[in-house]
């Protein structure tokens, strides 16, 4: 559906983006993950139409996708990551405003609005301006404003900044059925747990460039991991954990001792060592790669704060 070929954008010395090429597949629910700074944002103001690349191609369904192509840009939703409301005027009257723009009139506008109000659950506060409502309350106004002309793709720009757990869940519900419907979605984070739960695929970026892409499974492959097996440092579990410097290293911090076996030790071999010593199988864990541990394996562990 959404094709990026060497994309560059550049903001006078600093390079935002450095010859980007990526492809959105219609249904989809794609996640771009990185830290702040990383190019994320300047990657969904291309999309959206609102900066021209300094270099590359953007296509919609084939179609270029460029600032000044309004007709293409008409499949597109934006969810920016500042709220985009009128604050003064009442929700009713900041959809008005943004599905007239879209040129919707009448019943259909009407319908539409009050589906959407229905959508994220406030239909009661309808009537009630926007500056009243809570910071969840207004994320979920923003969401819907950019869902009442039915785009094809919905660009999601980190839409969850500062909201309230009951808030964040219902914007991920409202997504997830959106998505099963048929939406495309484009969903920009750095949280983790966000692109765990809601996307089919991830792409990681960082200073301007791609250096992941794939499904969660797929990326995880690319993580440098040993296999470490854990369970609590007791008198009973004593006799094993003094066996086991013979097999892999051995560290105990916190009341808990973590093993990671050599390479040539099988799982099965040391549950059946961990049995000999009368040890139940639920005292161990087996440490899974996540997200996280990939996500700072690629973008290094310094703060950043722009």
């Amino acid at each position: 559906m959404l094709s990026l070929t060497s994309v560059t954008k550049r903001y006078g010395p600093l390079t935002a983006l450095d010859g980007v090429s990526l492809e959105i597949r219609r249904g989809e629910f794609f996640g771009l993950l990185g830290p702040n700074g990383a190019g994320k944002s300047t990657t969904m103001s291309l999309v959206a139409g609102l900066r021209a690349p300094d270099a590359g191609t953007l296509t919609l369904d084939g179609e270029p996708l460029t600032a000044a192509s309004s007709r293409a840009r008409l499949g597109l939703g934006l969810v920016p990551q500042h709220i985009a409301l009128y604050p003064e005027l009442s929700s009713d009257e900041n959809l008005r405003i943004f599905g007239e723009l879209y040129g919707l009139r009448g019943t259909d506008l009407r319908s539409r609005i009050d589906a959407a109000l229905e959508a994220v659950q406030l239909a009661d506060r309808r009537r009630d301006p926007v500056k009243t409502f809570s910071g969840g309350m207004q994320r979920r106004l923003n969401l819907v404003a950019a869902l009442l002309h039915r785009p094809k793709l919905l660009l999601c720009d980190e839409p969850t900044g500062g909201v309230d757990p009951q808030s964040r869940n219902a914007i991920f519900e409202y997504l997830e059925r959106l998505n099963r419907e048929g939406l495309t979605i484009i969903y920009s984070t750095h949280y983790m747990e966000e692109a765990t739960r809601l996307c089919s695929r991830v792409g990681i970026i960082d200073h301007g460039k791609l250096h992941a892409l794939g499904t969660l499974d797929e990326l995880l492959t690319q993580l440098p991991f040993e296999e470490e097996i854990r369970f609590p440092a007791t008198p009973a579990t004593a006799p094993l954990a003094a066996r086991l410097p013979a097999h892999g290293e051995l560290a105990t911090a916190d009341g808990t001792h973590r093993f990671r076996p050599r390479p040539d030790l099988k799982l099965s071999a040391f549950f059946l060592l961990a049995e000999s010593f009368d040890l139940p199988a639920r005292l161990f864990t087996s440490q899974r790669p996540t997200l996280e541990a990939l996500f700072l394996h690629l973008t290094g562990r310094n703060l950043r704060d722009a």
